[in-house]
């Protein structure tokens, strides 16, 4: 899938991260950082000094590192999304949905570029009301749950990939992740009774991870779901949904809350999650994160991994409350207001690397949205921005920092370094929603 943003525009990809969040289904999340390596002593320089590079060469050899180290995390993201296989996962933070399994492409002759959408406005809200009730043995959990989980097959012009959704209504609401239908064309909704029926977007939203769809059917199971504002760390937790694709439909790991509120920064984005022991794998994405009652109580989304290190029983789901405010206003508007973007993405230039290429120290444009307010601003991929509103940036946060006080609509005064000089451009901000569509 694309890479993965939230509310802010911009994608971090630090070049010294050894461990990031990833999406679950497609897969994301963040680790430790690398650890700088002693420095050399005088003798030891003195005897590599005659083996050095050109300095001409060995700048060209580290800023085409730089450019490595970017655009292989951006792969990373992309692959695991939607077509990289889950038993080698790299290091970060990572969604648990599809891309486990290719899935073949609807035949048509001049096929769709967006999933069509249904209509909003119908009144239909997320229920957390229900009680509690006894706790259930896991037999009777997932005896109860498991009529409400659902196969999400999402369709792109380049391939496919499957994740996982929860069945909201009677009448055909699903939820599921947003990176799990991101750019489809087409996405299918398959059942527990095995029957397989075309969906309509009501509504995503990239900053929250969820997104609502619509299929034309009646009678379905729907999930209970419960209050996550009542969870303790400590809590059984159940995960359920279709890991490594539909091939193990209906999977259910268990394990505990283990922390509750947890900001998790991925992309230079932060969302605030449920951490959980239980096993989530890519597919998992857009599954059930349940509580003993069998009452769902998170939408599952992510997973940590990590180059350096073995990482085990770290995954996270999005709180049912939180669900519940963004899919009420997905169903009801289709989207989600007041999300400010620039359309870009970047990442930190430090000083060596600026150095390596000729370039000046602060955030690397890496790629700019072609319906961007950055692309009608001026803005181009190489540019090197070092000022957002008259301060000084050296990171995507700083930028975030400064946007974060302003709205769509509102004009932003950005310097940028190209070429062998500065320039001083106007972007105005858009609203996420609106490049989404």
């Amino acid at each position: 899938m694309h890479s993965y943003y939230f509310d802010q525009d911009l994608d971090y990809r630090p070049a010294d991260c050894a461990g990031r969040y990833s999406p679950c289904a497609p897969t994301g999340f963040g680790g430790p950082l690398y650890e700088d390596p002693p420095p050399l002593t005088r003798a030891q320089r003195k005897a590599l000094r005659g083996q050095r590079p050109s300095r001409r060469h060995h700048a060209g050899l580290v800023f085409a590192v730089f450019l490595l180290l970017i655009g292989a995390t951006a792969a990373v993201l992309l692959a695991l999304r939607m077509e990289a296989p889950a038993l080698a996962l790299p290091s970060g933070y990572i969604p648990s949905g599809g891309g486990v399994t290719t899935i073949p492409l609807p035949q048509a002759s001049d096929p769709p570029t967006t999933v069509e959408r249904a209509p909003t406005g119908t009144g239909v809200t997320l229920d957390l009301s229900h009680e509690t009730g006894e706790a259930l043995t896991y037999q009777a959990l997932y005896q109860k749950c498991i009529p409400s989980i659902a196969g999400i097959r999402s369709y792109k012009t380049s391939g496919g990939a499957s994740g996982t959704g929860v069945v909201m209504t009677q009448d055909g609401y699903v939820i599921t992740n947003y990176h799990v239908i991101q750019g489809a064309s087409r996405v299918e909704v398959l059942l527990h009774d095995d029957s397989v029926h075309d969906a309509l977007l009501v509504g995503g939203d990239q900053t929250n991870d969820l997104a609502v769809l619509k299929i034309d059917c009646s009678g379905l199971t729907p999930a209970e779901f419960g209050d996550s504002d009542l969870l303790q760390v400590g809590d059984t937790a159940l995960a359920v949904g279709n890991p490594l694709g539909e091939q193990l439909r209906g999977t259910m790991t268990d394990g505990i809350i283990s922390a509750i509120n947890r900001d998790v920064n991925s992309d230079g984005n932060t969302m605030t999650l449920l951490q959980t022991t239980a096993a989530l794998n890519s597919g998992n994405s857009g599954g059930a994160l349940l509580n003993i009652y069998g009452q769902v109580v998170g939408i599952t989304n992510m997973k940590m991994t990590s180059y350096s290190d073995t990482i085990e029983g770290i995954g996270f789901a999005i709180p049912s409350v939180t669900a519940k405010a963004v899919v009420d206003e997905l169903i009801e508007r289709g989207h989600l207001a007041g999300r400010p973007t620039l359309g870009i993405t970047g990442a930190a230039l430090s000083e060596e690397m600026a150095a390596a290429r000729g370039l000046v120290p602060g955030v690397y444009v890496s790629t700019v949205d072609p319906n961007s307010g950055a692309q009608k601003g001026g803005m181009f991929p190489g540019d090197v921005i070092t000022e957002c509103n008259g301060q000084a940036v050296s990171s995507v946060e700083d930028i975030n920092a400064v946007k974060a006080d302003f709205k769509a609509g509102d004009t932003l005064t950005f310097r940028v370094f190209r070429g062998e000089g500065y320039l001083d451009l106007e972007i105005t901000l858009m609203e996420r929603y609106e490049l989404d569509q």
